[in-house]
């Protein structure tokens, strides 16, 4: 009874353990990577100025860019080109709407980036947001939520299932190492090989952007990660116990895979001189 009991217990902190890592992973991704706004403070003659630049429009319009500066006295000035190309910068103004300072980025084909600044001035002053590298941001298309939810949602449990079946391997394999492997490759399939190649194709008009046929980071990865998955279910299923360690190195290559910024080498157009986009 007693060691039914230490067996039970023994399963739910493993599950508690592979959720503290999976939540720690996604928002580190997430976090980290080439889409996440660039958000700082900078103080202006006497103004302090906090800001938040999106690196990301999704679905069809401008993107908007705003910035709340209290002084009316400060103008704005919205520097943008194409990127990555050197052609010259364009120069806006930004609008004064009350304590807001607002612009807009023009509407790019999905995979199109624009690098952008915003330049503050007063007086014969200025000062540059960021102060310096300039803002990429990436265009695409519209995600269908019945789609994009499914997909974080299954890479999500994929996540989970690879780091508690490690786990599984690693302290328990005599355990339920082969369904957890099972559920593992399944989940991993589902959110990275069937709702994945949806979400790029409404985002970027390509199902797949990935090895052979490309080098889009986030494709390869999860290539990765599924090959690592195979292997191990081949293992455990002809070695047993024995092919443990197959699985435990699938979950750390699936860890080490996901902390790796999402979005990071993703899709993107490519501009010839004359701004014409040659990809």
């Amino acid at each position: 009874m007693a060691r039914h009991s230490f067996s039970i217990s023994k399963g739910l902190l493993f599950w508690i353990i592979a959720v503290i890592i999976t939540l720690f992973a996604a928002i580190y991704q997430r976090t980290t990577g080439p889409t996440y706004p660039v958000s700082g403070t900078v103080t202006f003659q006497g103004t302090r100025i906090s800001y938040e630049l999106e690196r990301s429009h999704g679905g069809a319009g401008d993107q908007p860019v705003q910035l709340t500066v209290p002084d009316t006295s400060i103008l704005g000035i919205l520097d943008y080109r194409l990127y990555p190309t050197q052609e010259p910068w364009t120069t806006k103004k930004l609008k004064r709407e009350g304590a807001q300072l607002v612009g807009s980025l023009p509407h790019q084909p999905p995979a199109g980036k624009i690098e952008y600044r915003i330049i503050l001035k007063k007086g014969n002053t200025q000062i540059g947001i960021p102060k310096k590298e300039a803002v990429v941001t990436r265009f695409k298309g519209t995600v269908p939520l019945g789609v994009l939810i499914p997909h974080v949602l299954f890479m999500f449990l994929a996540m989970l299932l690879s780091t508690r079946t490690g786990l599984e391997a690693l302290f328990r394999p005599e355990g339920k190492l082969k369904t957890y492997t099972y559920w593992t490759l399944a989940f991993l399939i589902i959110g990275g090989f069937i709702m994945g190649p949806l979400v790029q194709k409404f985002a970027f008009g390509a199902l797949w952007t990935g090895a052979p046929f490309g080098w889009d980071l986030t494709d390869n990865k999860t290539l990765i990660a599924l090959v690592g998955w195979i292997i191990a279910l081949i293992a455990v299923v002809k070695k047993g116990r024995a092919g443990r360690w197959w699985v435990v190195l699938a979950s750390v290559v699936m860890i080490a895979i996901f902390l790796i910024p999402h979005s990071m080498h993703g899709s993107e157009l490519k501009y010839d001189k004359a701004g014409n986009v040659i990809r």
